[in-house]
């Protein structure tokens, strides 16, 4: 028997913690090298994570829904299942560093993740979900058996005894049944599976829910134990059913960190543009009839990326950020431009690089998988980084127009909204044409009114008239 211990990795991008969402694998499964073991949630994406060895699951440390720092160990794996005892741990030698597989000891005492090196000390104690069913944890290094996680009985005769808990172990949901439980009411700890691995379904969560919410809409959230009732309040269950609760974390604890540091640093200002679009939704319509257009969504936002990438050849200053660290403005050359997409698990602004690279088709090629990728929640982190410039397309949701915050990092961002029929005065008659209203965020620092506006204005022209690219070549 010989046990590997693999650690929360480093996923990048100075995050320091992720929660486990979803085990893959139960003690005693049999895994092979890059397998998928554990979907964890950091707060910028869900990440699923490969087994760095072969072997079978000794034990899952960290129960689902626990957020846990980096470098704690959450699974060990048996390499050697056929062997008779385990060895002490030896770290690798200085030679062996470059290629040290995940997980394994370096010579200076550090351990080998996923995208570089974490401290092999004691494991930190981390914040865990704050529900009924899950309190706060604390795993030790040494692996002493936790209330709800899986452990061998050879990992139990290792460590000392402890006393009994009394604490239950934590319902086994995917997350999606996990939201529609939230969605419904429903306190997974109150679901009795009737699977034998002990796995929430879908149908149980809506057989519970259907047995127990109230007459009206809203939904239901248990709060009579950590909020209790005020004396004097009647109603049973729909009194306790007015208020729900979710911890601030995951993505949505990013963004709200980040548009607060965004609109307390940046000053901002926002102008506005009225437009006719006619004759941009015509030529979108000889496209699509297009053999080359055949497979690829075309929509306003794919144009009005276009329009971007194209009008900051006139107005550099639109692509540029503040460095007050520095003390200096940097112009960028590249247009790498991030639209804000609404996910199930919060807004995330994913990035095309190199955008102003693409022609049309291109860009529309770009977002449709970009978009398809979002919708699945399988965008990187490394896939949010790096923008220069913001789209946010609120038109979707049939919204005129909008005073959008500025991107960290960047300097401006523009918000499409909905297309919609509208009277219109064209050479001097009324007639209807299809009206959109664009709004420009920028940060004044960087910016300069004329800038800005000449920047919005030639966006318009773009969108307006699409054959006045010719100007902007």
């Amino acid at each position: 028997m010989t046990i590997q211990t693999f650690p929360m990795p480093d996923v990048g991008e100075g995050l320091t913690e992720a929660e486990i969402l979803t085990w893959h694998v139960a003690v005693g499964d049999t895994l092979t090298v890059n397998q998928i073991m554990v979907e964890i949630e950091t707060a910028k994406a869900a990440v699923e994570l490969p087994s760095p060895y072969a072997g079978v699951v000794h034990a899952l440390l960290v129960e689902p829904g626990v957020t846990v720092d980096v470098g704690t160990p959450i699974i060990s794996i048996d390499t050697d299942p056929g062997g008779a005892e385990i060895p002490t741990s030896a770290p690798s030698s200085a030679a062996d560093e470059a290629g040290a597989k995940i997980c394994e000891m370096t010579a200076d005492g550090r351990i080998a993740t996923l995208v570089g090196y974490v401290s092999a000390g004691p494991a930190t104690t981390r914040r865990a979900r704050k529900t009924a069913a899950a309190s706060k944890v604390d795993v030790p290094a040494t692996g002493v058996q936790q209330p709800g996680i899986q452990q061998t009985p050879e990992v139990a005769a290792l460590t000392p005894a402890a006393a009994p808990s009394t604490r239950p172990s934590a319902p086994k949901a995917s997350p999606p049944v996990r939201k529609l439980a939230k969605e419904l009411g429903v306190q997974l700890t109150d679901v009795n599976p009737a699977r034998a691995d002990g796995v929430i379904s879908r149908a149980e969560i809506e057989q519970a829910a259907a047995g127990s919410l109230p007459a009206s809409d809203s939904p239901s959230y248990d709060t009579q134990q950590s909020h209790p009732r005020p004396a004097g309040r009647t109603g049973g269950s729909q009194a306790a059913d007015r208020e729900r609760r979710e911890p601030i974390k995951g993505i949505r604890k990013m963004t709200a960190q980040a548009m607060v540091a965004s609109a307390f640093t940046a000053p901002h200002v926002t102008e506005f543009l009225t437009l006719d679009v006619t004759e941009m939704m015509q030529l979108r319509d000889r496209l699509r009839r297009r053999p080359e257009f055949a497979d690829v969504k075309l929509g306003p936002l794919a144009f009005a990326a276009w329009a971007v990438c194209l009008a900051s050849r006139r107005t550099p200053e639109i692509n540029s950020v503040w460095d007050g660290n520095a003390g200096e403005i940097v112009f960028r050359n590249y247009v790498n431009l991030g639209i804000a997409a609404a996910t199930p698990r919060g807004l995330i602004v994913p990035v095309i690089n190199d955008a102003d690279q693409l022609d049309l088709r291109g860009i529309a090629v770009a977002l449709g998988a970009l978009t398809e990728t979002a919708r699945a929640g399988r965008t990187s982190p490394a896939e949010m980084t790096g923008g220069t410039f913001t789209i946010t397309n609120v038109g979707v949701f049939g919204v005129d127009t909008g005073t959008p915050i500025i991107n960290p990092g960047e300097s401006a961002i523009l918000a499409l909204g909905s297309i919609k029929d509208a009277p219109w005065v064209v050479e001097g008659h009324l007639a209807v044409r299809k009206v959109c209203q664009l709004s420009l965020s920028f940060d004044h620092r960087v910016i300069d009114g004329q800038q800005g506006s000449q920047f919005l204005a030639d966006v318009g022209a773009l969108l307006a008239d699409p054959a006045m690219s010719l100007v902007f070549g």
